[in-house]
């Protein structure tokens, strides 16, 4: 491709950037599982263990309280919203999203974070093009990520879930936040590539109108990102820099 047709590029983060998604997936495990299988958790509905595909079907890519709801309707499930503070026992859409993220956020002050190689390939790429760079992230943790992978320095701007909450944008597969980004780093969506690696981010760029979105395939499925409205699917970043730059 000819990144000189484009004039920004606006990356997820979980599973495009940082491999951080397997620990989201690790931790929306642990959680879920544990309460489909306490005898005493409220609710009725399916109570049979949550799986990958469940992950990548309902939670993947969305802000977390999203995920919360739209899985527990999959399998009946219904539990009182709750509010922000709820903690991880109480038994809530946002009380269940709060204790994932405490198992999330132990396990990257534990073991840290290292960003994909041919991600940063990518982004040294990008860097000496001078294109403004932004990530696009449904989770409040972005910051503190991208903080870990040491990446802070090679992106204008951060939407993260609580950029979000904050300016009231609704989450992936609504286009909103990946616009405000755009609107941030002073690029028309026509001319924007969006790199995600969920469907629903893929169907967030599709539907904001941006003038390439390409899926990275790191569990989803390529078919399933083509049909979200990927225009390109890879499997690693690396594969979008040009061979000579790459030996």
């Amino acid at each position: 491709m000819d990144w000189a047709d484009y004039d920004a590029v606006l990356f997820d983060l979980d599973g495009v950037v940082t491999p951080t998604a397997e620990v989201h997936m690790r931790a929306w495990s642990q959680m879920f599982n544990d309460f489909l299988a306490d005898p005493a958790a409220p609710g009725g509905g399916d109570r049979s263990p949550y799986t990958d595909a469940d992950y990548f079907a309902h939670v993947d890519g969305k802000p977390r309280y999203d995920g919360v709801r739209d899985f527990l309707a999959s399998r009946g499930i219904t539990l009182p919203e709750g509010s922000d503070g709820d903690a991880g026992d109480a038994a809530t859409v946002r009380g269940l999203a709060n204790l994932k993220n405490e198992d999330f956020n132990r396990v990257l002050e534990r073991d840290g974070v290292e960003a994909f190689p041919g991600s940063v390939l990518l982004l040294d790429h990008l860097r000496e093009l001078d294109l403004p760079l932004a990530v696009v992230s449904s989770s409040r943790n972005a910051p503190a990520v991208i903080e870990a992978a040491g990446l802070a320095d090679r992106f204008r701007a951060v939407v993260s879930g609580a950029v979000a909450e904050d300016r009231g944008l609704p989450g992936k597969p609504a286009p909103d936040t990946f616009v405000h980004a755009a609107e941030l780093v002073g690029a028309p969506v026509a001319r924007t590539v969006v790199l995600e690696d969920a469907v629903s981010g893929v169907e967030a760029g599709a539907a904001g109108g941006f003038g390439l979105v390409i899926g990275v395939d790191r569990g989803a499925g390529r078919e399933a990102l083509t049909r979200a409205g990927a225009s390109l699917v890879v499997s690693d970043l690396a594969e979008l820099v040009p061979a000579e730059v790459r030996r």
